[in-house]
């Protein structure tokens, strides 16, 4: 197999690309259902096991860490990563929780089953293992990067959130054991069925899993539950329609409002959500935002094998909706309307500018994510292939959470991508301030072919936001390479050459501002966060400015430890992102000192000596294929064997070390015994109670009726179900009026009820 090789070089702080526009970057050779930014040199790709073009040479790879001659190296990842977690730890490593049974091509159950259990451990063509409890850890540019470690999480998780501690610890939360579109049958009278409602931790404390009642209550609509760690230590969960603070330490919870107007956010709705960013001017306050998902009603959600309704005629959510769990003032927390998206979006994708707006990208118009070879309950016909989404939604949109109320959102000089972002596509943003947007398969396997709607994409683009109208970047100097919670402030130093304009002007503009980019996949970033740093400045005669400028501050819980991009933003244009380690490095309580007290800003009367533009307004009205200033070359790397599986693609320079077939089997095959000795209660196969009845299956398309005995997993004579039902109903301004009520058979057939939203198709 041929490695392709590809380069990411950063914007020059002279050279600006064009504001608003796309590019086409490259070729990412897997699909990127996955991706986390490892440091300024490379991110990572990495898709489930099925039929990508690369394919993994036997032969063993050297490692690269040449950064300036960018070589791509294939990595093998041993386990299957279907729908993974992820997050990073305090060096600055991150690790992948979870995934899905071995799997074979077009998504079939891998070809070795151990006797009694329901997921496959091994696939001969696609050479991937179960990947239900795989811990996968990479540690980015060293020698020893692995992606095939033989560690196992207590609990087989998919679907599952992770979500870190103010220690670096890393708690895994929730997920799927098995399932399929959402998990539940119809009555959902079984809330365990099929789910793990657990939490454990990353490194183990060696706690016994306990059950998150939160998780109970929202069955069925609480695959990668959307959580935040808060202030206090506690962390806000919300899914379904339910939102809740969650104490970790003694599993105690504290109901808050439920999501207004019916609108789920969580997958399959996948609504944009993010974390606001943290200021001095709001006190760092911690307010979530969610945009868009799905109001479709209750019954339209259907089981594990296919939503009641043909979801690709039903319009995505444009409403949106702000919390803060822990208003600082005491009052009870509630959600407060917000101004709608320009359009509905389901799997919209929000990634946080280093100038503190907000920019969605991907998505569709109507529908969820997901995918199924089935169709739904109405129809086996499904006009878009294998997608319950249509009409993609190829212009971004940009959120301002300073602006007044009705003037937040804006796509006036954005460019329309002609690349469909559909279910499995992702975005992050890079150290050149641009975001990168890669994947979209909504098809059970790899399907390149001109027959399909919605083929797997591999194209690669670059997005550049408005700010990359000026011709002059800031370039700071002085930015240290680790950061600590309080104590002393330091010093950055921007040259004259950076700026236009009146020094004073210039200073009183500028922004410290830290981002964490995540770990992106299924239209979230787990971790994402932004935290403005303090500062006051001095301008010098000569025009130089010097900032002074807080460390983060001392509280862990605001912005947890590890890896993040530093950024200096003068009159609204960043500098390049300086890679940052904060706090020790280490899980551990983090060392905290007071925030310091910042000199007196002083002033001058010395301007600039940039030429020409250095504030970012501009439009952009160039193709998806513009030409720019940033070319980007991946890295696959490939997960099993000579197969073509869950492929790990790593891009900009990478550095990455391909471990011997033959230690692979021989870690994951002594690991085996462990996972499947983990798993509590196996599943059984029983018959189908009735035609609405409908079981999970491993690959979303089995028909063979699998659950698990209520009598090993829930006491229905002495428990109550009203506690995990989340009642769920048309909203007023739903678009769908037919629903049944309590008709789970839902045998209605009626069409054209919907306010179907019609895109050019792609």
């Amino acid at each position: 197999m041929r490695l392709l090789s590809f380069s990411l070089l950063l914007v020059p702080p002279a050279l600006a690309a064009t504001a608003g526009s796309f590019e086409v970057v490259g070729n990412t050779l897997v699909s990127a259902m996955m991706m986390f930014m490892g440091n300024n040199h490379k991110v990572y790709i990495i898709d489930k096991a099925e039929g990508n073009e690369a394919k993994l040479i036997r032969a063993q790879c050297k490692g690269n860490r040449d950064i300036d001659t960018h070589e791509s190296t294939v990595m093998d990842i041993a386990t299957n990563t279907f729908c993974s977690s992820g997050y990073h730890v305090p060096n600055g490593s991150f690790v992948t929780f979870g995934g899905n049974g071995a799997a074979g091509p077009g998504a079939s159950e891998g070809s070795e089953v151990t006797p009694g259990a329901f997921f496959a451990t091994w696939d001969q063509t696609y050479q991937d293992f179960d990947g239900g409890q795989s811990i996968r850890v990479l540690n980015p540019c060293t020698s020893d990067d692995d992606f095939t470690s033989p560690a196992v999480s207590v609990r087989r998780r998919w679907y599952s959130t992770a979500e870190s501690l103010g220690d670096g610890t890393i708690v895994l939360i929730g997920g799927f054991q098995n399932g399929g579109y959402i998990l539940r049958n119809v009555p959902n009278n079984n809330p365990h069925d099929g789910a793990e409602l657990t939490y454990e931790f990353y490194p183990s404390n060696g706690q016994t899993p306990q059950e998150v009642n939160f998780l109970v209550k929202t069955s069925g609509l609480n695959a990668y539950p959307l959580t935040w760690l808060m202030s206090s230590g506690k962390m806000f969960m919300q899914a379904n329609l339910s939102s809740t603070l969650w104490d970790y330490k003694d599993n105690t919870e504290t109901a808050l409002p439920d999501m207004p107007n019916g609108v789920v956010r969580v997958y399959p709705a996948s609504a944009a959500t993010a974390m606001l960013p943290m200021t001095p001017a709001n006190n760092y306050s911690q307010t979530i935002i969610f945009c868009g998902g799905s109001d479709m009603p209750e019954p339209a959600w259907g089981n594990f094998t296919y939503p009641f309704i043909n979801t690709w005629e039903y319009p995505a959510s444009k409403d949106c909706q702000r919390i803060t769990p822990e208003p600082a003032d005491g009052s009870s927390p509630q959600y407060i309307q917000d101004d709608d998206m320009p359009q509905g979006r389901t799997m919209g994708q929000f990634i946080i500018l280093p100038d503190g707006k907000l920019l969605v990208v991907n998505g569709g118009l109507n529908g969820t994510a997901g995918f199924s070879d089935k169709g739904t309950l109405l129809t086996s016909q499904n006009p878009f292939g294998e997608s319950f989404a249509s009409g993609p939604v190829g212009t971004p949109a940009i959120y301002d959470p300073e602006a007044p109320a009705g003037s937040r959102w804006s796509s006036a000089g954005l460019s329309t991508s002609n690349i469909a972002r559909l279910y499995h596509s992702s975005a992050i943003l890079l150290p050149d301030a641009s975001v990168f947007i890669a994947g979209s398969n909504p098809n059970l396997d790899v399907n390149i072919s001109d027959s399909v709607p919605y083929p797997t994409e591999y194209r690669a683009e670059k997005f550049y936001p408005p700010y990359f109208s000026s011709s002059t970047r800031p370039v700071p100097s002085g930015v240290p390479s680790k950061l600590t919670y309080g104590g002393d402030p330091f010093d950055i130093t921007i040259p004259a050459s950076s700026y236009s304009g009146s020094g004073n002007a210039a200073a009183n503009s500028t922004i410290v501002s830290v981002v964490r980019t995540g770990w992106t996949t299924h239209a979230m970033n787990m971790g994402q966060r932004y935290m403005q740093l303090r500062n006051t400045y001095t301008v010098n005669k000569d025009g130089s400015i010097v900032l002074h400028v807080a460390q983060m501050e001392p509280n862990p819980n605001l912005f947890q430890p590890g890896p993040a991009l530093l950024f200096v933003v003068v009159n609204g244009i960043p500098s390049n992102g300086t890679y940052v380690i904060i706090g020790s490095g280490a899980v551990e309580a983090q060392p905290t000192a007071a925030a310091a007290q910042l000199p007196a800003n002083i002033l001058s009367d010395a301007n600039g000596s940039a030429s020409g533009s250095s504030t970012g307004n501009g439009n952009g009205d160039s193709p998806s294929t513009s030409s720019g200033t940033s070319h980007i070359a991946l890295i696959a790397g490939i997960a099993g064997g000579v197969g073509v599986l869950a492929l790990l693609a790593v891009g900009v320079g990478i550095c990455l070390a391909r471990r011997r077939r033959a230690r692979i089997r021989a870690g994951i095959a002594a690991s085996k015994a462990a996972q499947t000795a983990a798993v509590a209660t196996p599943y059984q196969k029983v018959p189908s109670v009735n035609n609405s009845q409908v079981f999970m299956n491993q690959d979303h398309n089995d028909e063979r009726p699998w659950s698990k005995p209520e009598d090993n997993a829930w006491n229905s004579s002495t428990q109550s179900f009203d506690a995990y039902h989340d009642m769920m109903a048309p909203h007023a301004s739903a678009h769908y009026t037919d629903a049944p009520a309590g008709n789970y058979d839902y045998q209605h057939h009626q069409q054209g009820h919907y306010d179907y939203q019609q895109q050019p198709h792609y």
